[in-house]
């Protein structure tokens, strides 16, 4: 499915890729669109460890874990050699129209997806390291639509520029650190400096 895409996968092809009877699998599943909606929660079990690796990482703040997030889906698509994107952006705009379970199911993924990437822009915003000028539920729905769009670009011009685009332009305006973040951060790397070489002297 993540091949061929879910119309061009077949539950013949899918068996036979799987070395398993038809009969098992209708044994196990109803239908492509049940078994399709079991492949897109195992992918996103995968997908929320991959969030989490970058999200929960508390030796970087909340504005570069962002960036760490999007750098490691980077380097998983250059090994796929930007043919590969993502299975959830791939299964909205080929199945969400012709089937009532799937899109259901994609809007639930996306809401807590959405949910995963709004704590950590919340954080960032009371930490005064992203401007609060919107909502952070806002900015993850933002954040999530406009990265997928990125990968699929990615996928018609076979190579990153979509995706370093993005990032580039998203962390210089919607997560660009606020002046007063960023002279704060600069006095407290001097207070540091100064009280280092403080203790340094006096030895």
């Amino acid at each position: 499915m993540f091949r061929s895409g879910y119309h061009a996968a077949s539950v013949r092809d899918i068996c036979a890729a799987a070395g398993a009877p038809q009969g098992s699998f209708t044994n196990h599943f109803r239908s492509k669109e049940a078994f399709a909606v079991e492949v897109l929660d195992q992918y996103f079990e995968y997908l929320k460890r991959l969030v989490r690796d970058a999200l929960d990482d508390e030796s970087l703040t909340p504005r570069q874990r962002l960036q760490r997030y999007m750098e490691i889906i980077t380097d998983k698509l250059e090994r796929d050699r930007w043919m590969i994107g993502c299975l959830i952006g791939d299964f909205s705009l080929q199945a969400s129209s012709h089937s009532k379970p799937l899109r259901k199911r994609l809007d639930a993924i996306f809401q807590e997806w959405r949910a995963l990437f709004a704590g950590c822009i919340a954080a960032g915003q009371s930490a005064g390291e992203i401007e609060s000028n919107f909502e952070a539920t806002d900015l993850a729905e933002f954040l999530l639509a406009s990265w997928e769009g990125a990968i699929l670009r990615m996928k018609v011009e076979r190579n990153p520029a979509a995706l370093e685009r993005f990032k580039a332009i998203i962390f210089e305006t919607v997560f660009k650190q606020p002046q007063k973040f960023a002279a704060s951060k600069r006095q407290r790397r001097a207070g540091k400096l100064s009280t280092a070489k403080s203790k340094r002297h006096r030895k």
